[in-house]
């Protein structure tokens, strides 16, 4: 199972670590015995490592320059990192996008079958539902926001053109950046086009016939989904226009440290989080 948070400063590390030590022990019903992280001063401050000690976690700290000591996180990072690369490629989203991106490849990771977890997904692993595959759509890809009766007058249009963006987690609602406002919006009623793409220096919607069209409307609803066991970060997910993202928001592949549960395997980034079952559990 993964988890994603987005950190404006390194120094955060330690109040998410704790949140997220709330909620996979809530949830869970398991007690983190160990962690394992570099050396980084975010890990090793004098709050932290009290912290630990105060709640019985032992302390793992990797060699300099080693990361195949956490092999795992590193992996999973790479994939994420990798998945996100390809979707902004795909649809030619800015970079500003990059966020967004990386939180969709973790929300669709955790609902791919995978061998650890005996070909079941990580999510349904983790909570034991089965998730709903229904309402998932093609990052990018331009929409079509429906505008409610109470904020537009008569003559106006029922829908605005937007970016499919997502999903939400707090909210049945998917992540839609408005192209006529120029922010995010949540919007529970959207309609998809899979073959669209916005070109950004010409302002105007592109065609491509990339994606055979789904058995079901594209007019999409999120009734069906549980997304409560999925947390989103707290920090706004999308950079402003224009803008590069800032060197404190750049993923630093060293800053991963490796949780143990008792039958389960954690393995956390300071931008992602990750919690998978053993293959031996029953």
């Amino acid at each position: 199972m993964t988890w994603v948070y987005f950190l404006k400063i390194k120094s955060e590390v330690f109040g998410i670590f704790k949140k997220f030590k709330a909620l996979v022990e809530k949830q869970s019903g398991k007690q983190i015995k160990a962690l394992r992280s570099d050396r980084g001063k975010e890990y090793t401050s004098r709050e932290f490592d009290k912290f630990c000690e105060d709640e019985g976690i032992e302390r793992q700290l990797t060699v300099a320059y080693t990361p195949q000591q956490n092999g795992v996180s590193e992996r999973k990072n790479h994939t994420v990192m990798e998945m996100a690369r390809l979707m902004l490629k795909e649809k030619g989203l800015p970079n500003t996008f990059w966020a967004e991106a990386v939180y969709t490849a973790v929300y669709l990771l955790i609902r791919c079958p995978t061998k650890v977890v005996r070909d079941k997904t990580p999510i349904e692993a983790w909570s034991g539902k089965k998730p709903s595959a229904k309402h998932l759509r093609v990052f990018g890809s331009i929409c079509y926001i429906h505008v409610p009766d109470e904020k537009r007058h008569k003559l106006e249009d029922k829908t605005v053109r937007g970016i499919f963006l997502g999903y939400n987690s707090q909210s049945k609602g998917y992540r839609v950046y408005n192209l006529q406002t120029k922010k995010l919006t949540i919007s529970r009623d959207i309609e998809v086009d899979e073959n669209a793409t916005w070109n950004w220096e010409e302002e105007r919607i592109e065609k491509k016939t990339l994606y055979m069209p789904m058995s079901q409307p594209t007019t999409s609803s999120l009734e069906d989904n549980n997304q409560d066991i999925f947390i989103s970060p707290e920090s706004p997910r999308i950079v402003p226009q224009q803008e590069e993202p800032s060197p404190e928001l750049v993923v630093d592949d060293d800053l991963v440290f490796f949780l143990r549960l008792d039958s389960l395997i954690a393995c956390v980034e300071i931008f992602i989080f990750v919690c998978w079952f053993c293959a031996s559990q029953s």
